[in-house]
């Protein structure tokens, strides 16, 4: 009833002209696949019940799920509750039977995570890494960091389903091994990540960092329950993922979600993009770093006159509520508010969220950020929305790489290497 393995039919890397969330965007889904996916929903089930939800006869249902039982993605998990009669044996999925990595290639750091099934991480690696200027060091860093995390997790690497990588630029889905040679321009327009999926012998999938952050929210966080909603990732620069009838909108070529770009000042500072006054210059990390240098004279006491004055200071600072680094945070979130607003009244969203190192700073960050939404939107349109920051910290982007990975193997079973393999 299943297919042949997935891995006997590709070379290990999905091609750039398949998209990223798809393995087989030919292949109409098998009894075997609905089965699978109905499990892992529901964790446990057993055989009487999925008759039940989905029409199947029951000696159908046995058929697919001895089947399934082979691949080690189900087990049987003893006796369920009985309201008369013979109690029914419990199927489980098991959330252990493989590992997916997921990779947070930023701007300015590279970050990897190994998750199980559920999206747990189990092993973790992160360093600052200069990514923009240096396209084949960020290659072997990734490389060394998967390595690692396989490594630390102890089980067999063959049980790897697949690599999620997000990048710090758009990516058309139709050709996802072509990168922006306007943001990335040492990366030459390449992805280059062939060797990385021939040397773990696993299919490799591409998508925008803040596409990935939605979907981590949507499947884990603060947007599950939510089919549409907006996930803003505010860090080096700015973008946005949108989720719409819960599927990433991506507009005609991948493009959609570039907020960082939206102008907020046309004589304001000039943009990498070459435009001015761009959202991404009054809230991203260098020029929240360059507006406290300008202040510090103003505030002869704040800590940030102590050590290097980086992001990551100014984060702290808020925290412990030094005056300079909270009026830097409510400055920017003033000019973040304008944005968000646009969004709300634009595509009326049922949630705003917030992610990026500066989500961390929670309601020091939207309590100004509110009232800046409330001044320029329709009543309506935020009174259906919540603004929050994302529940999942600075994880979400390289769980989100992991989970489009996961998607793709619950949509297409095949993707999994236990599948075919006994």
């Amino acid at each position: 009833m299943l297919d042949e393995p997935w891995k006997s039919k590709v070379t290990g890397v999905v091609q750039p002209e398949v998209a990223p969330w798809r393995a087989d965007v030919t292949r109409p889904p098998s009894l075997a696949d609905s089965v699978l996916r109905l499990i892992w929903d529901e964790r446990a089930i057993s055989r009487a019940d999925i008759a039940r939800r989905t029409g199947l006869s029951r000696s159908t249902v046995s058929e697919v799920v001895t089947e399934l039982l082979a691949t080690r993605l189900v087990d049987e998990a003893g006796e369920g509750a009985s309201s008369g009669g013979r109690r029914p044996i419990v199927l489980e999925f098991q959330d252990d039977a493989c590992v997916i990595l997921g990779v947070d290639m930023g701007a300015t750091h590279v970050s990897v995570a190994l998750t199980d099934l559920r999206g747990r991480v189990l092993a973790w690696e992160n360093r600052p890494f200069p990514v923009r200027s240096d396209p084949e060091g960020t290659r072997a860093l990734i490389a060394e960091f998967c390595a690692e995390c396989l490594r630390s997790w102890g089980g067999d690497p063959a049980r790897l389903v697949g690599i999620g990588i997000a990048v710090p630029c758009p990516v058309d889905p139709r050709h996802q091994g072509r990168f922006s040679t306007h943001v990335l321009p040492a990366w030459k327009g390449r992805a280059g990540f062939e060797a990385l999926g021939a040397r773990f012998g696993a299919p490799i999938f591409i998508d925008n960092d803040a596409n990935l952050g939605a979907v981590a929210e949507r499947w884990w966080g603060a947007g599950r329950g939510f089919d549409d909603f907006t996930y803003i990732k505010v860090a080096t620069g700015v973008g946005a993922g949108h989720m719409v009838g819960g599927r990433i909108a991506r507009g005609a070529s991948g493009v959609a979600g570039e907020i960082g770009h939206m102008a907020i000042d046309l004589s304001g500072d000039p943009c990498d993009c070459g435009n001015r006054g761009c959202l991404q210059t009054f809230v991203g990390a260098s020029s929240l770093v360059k507006r406290a240098r300008q202040l510090l004279p103003e505030y002869p006491t704040s800590v940030l006159h102590q050590g290097a004055l980086t992001i990551d200071a100014i984060e702290n600072a808020a925290l412990a509520d030094d005056p300079l680094a909270i009026h830097v945070i409510s400055t920017a979130a003033d000019y973040l508010g304008i944005a968000v607003a646009g969004v709300l009244n634009l595509m009326n969203p049922g949630a705003v969220i917030i992610g990026g190192g500066i989500a961390r700073l929670g309601e020091r960050l939207l309590v100004p950020l509110r009232e800046t939404v409330l001044r320029r939107t329709f009543v309506s349109s935020v009174a259906a929305s919540e603004i929050m920051t994302s529940a999942l910290g600075p994880r979400s982007i390289a769980i989100g790489a992991a989970t489009i990975v996961l998607e793709a193997a619950l949509g297409d079973p095949r993707l999994f290497p236990t599948i075919g393999a006994r």
